[in-house]
């Protein structure tokens, strides 16, 4: 049986030392590089199932290691752990961001170095069940095109990247790097007004894409994307879209229907804020909500009163005082912090 194998990037010649010993008495093979560059050349050399990467080091720090494999296709999908000084741990967010899976603080035990590999592992068969499932869906939408089997194999050589609930993705105003994927989970859009009041503009679930609109006008991202809840999402980068798209226009006709469905729900909700009132508005957001949920009698609803306020275009005691009223009238319930839906009809029937 092939035995996994790990790389280790570390300039500390003690720690890679020790951390090789216990990884190879755990019954893993390991390769180790003592700086950034040399650790590149290994990984793409030895196509690792897993990496183990200090952040400061000579020639290449760590987050120069992770761009460049990000780059490579090969290596582009192989789960990435960072090695990470008790100092260092505020400067996290950005390694994440860059599609880092894990870090370990040092100094780490046997216990921990050995139990977050074998949860990346474990998460990384999953994953590629995620793939396989939304692969599925992406043939029922492009069945008959010759655009999906070279859409289907962009999306498995990609990396499958997991973002924490409250986790941005990207911000309002940066490049475009390309679109993404949500696999599981959801990811929430929002813009910010002039007053620092936040605008939720979209909520997308599983086989949504993301930033198609800055993709298909050249222009940076326009809103700020961020994780509603623990989810997992694959970055589809703008240069392989758009080559993509260039040489199948069957494929480029799904992502416009894609943003004019869009399109039509944001004009939708523009005119609920406009014309509609604050009661109305907020039994709209909620059906709204349900419909992205699976078809039942009773609907469970995970979402905050922060989401919710900006969703209606309201303040979070408006949401607070409607919702009372909502309960008080058996339109819906309250089960930690989950709402309960539990008479949909009469939420569609609420006056104006």
């Amino acid at each position: 049986m092939k035995k996994t194998r790990i790389l280790i990037i570390e300039d500390n010649e003690d720690i890679r030392e020790s951390t090789t010993e216990i990884l190879e008495l755990a019954g893993y093979e390991v390769f180790q590089a003592h700086n950034g560059r040399i650790g590149i050349d290994v990984a793409t050399a030895h196509l690792p199932d897993i990496i183990l990467c200090d952040i400061m080091m000579p020639e290449l720090d760590g987050y120069s290691v992770l761009y460049m494999l990000n780059k490579h296709p090969k290596t582009a999908a192989i789960p990435f752990i960072f090695l990470t000084a008790k100092a260092e741990r505020i400067d996290m967010r950005k390694g994440m961001e860059m599609g880092a899976d894990d870090y370990l603080t040092k100094p780490f035990d046997d216990v921990e170095l050995l139990n977050a590999i074998e949860i990346r592992l474990s998460k990384k068969d999953r994953l590629q069940r995620f793939y396989s499932q939304s692969l599925d869906k992406l043939s029922n939408l492009l069945s008959g095109t010759s655009g999906i089997e070279e859409l289907q194999k962009l999306i498995a050589d990609r990396k499958v990247r997991t973002v924490k609930k409250r986790q941005v993705i990207y911000y309002e105003g940066d490049d475009v790097i390309g679109i993404y994927l949500v696999l599981s989970g959801r990811v929430k859009t929002v813009k910010m007004s002039i007053d620092g009041r936040e605008l939720l503009t979209g909520i997308y679930t599983t086989d949504d894409y993301v930033g198609i609109p800055a993709l298909l006008s050249h222009e940076e991202y326009s809103e700020t994307a961020e994780a509603l809840e623990d989810s997992t999402i694959c970055l589809l980068p703008k240069e392989m879209v758009e080559e993509l798209l260039n040489k199948f226009p069957e494929v480029t006709k799904q992502f416009i229907h894609i943003l004019s469905n869009n399109l039509l729900d944001r004009e939708e909700q523009l005119l609920q804020l406009a014309y509609h009132s604050v009661r109305k508005r907020m039994a709209e957001v909620l059906i709204r909500l349900c419909r992205q949920e699976k078809p039942a009698q009773i609907q469970y609803l995970k979402i905050s009163r922060d989401d919710l306020a900006a969703m209606a275009g309201m303040a979070t005691e408006t949401v607070s005082r409607i919702l009372s009223d909502f309960r008080d009238e058996q339109i819906l319930d309250k089960k930690g912090n989950q709402i309960v839906v539990l008479d949909e009809t009469r939420l569609q029937n609420v006056k104006n």
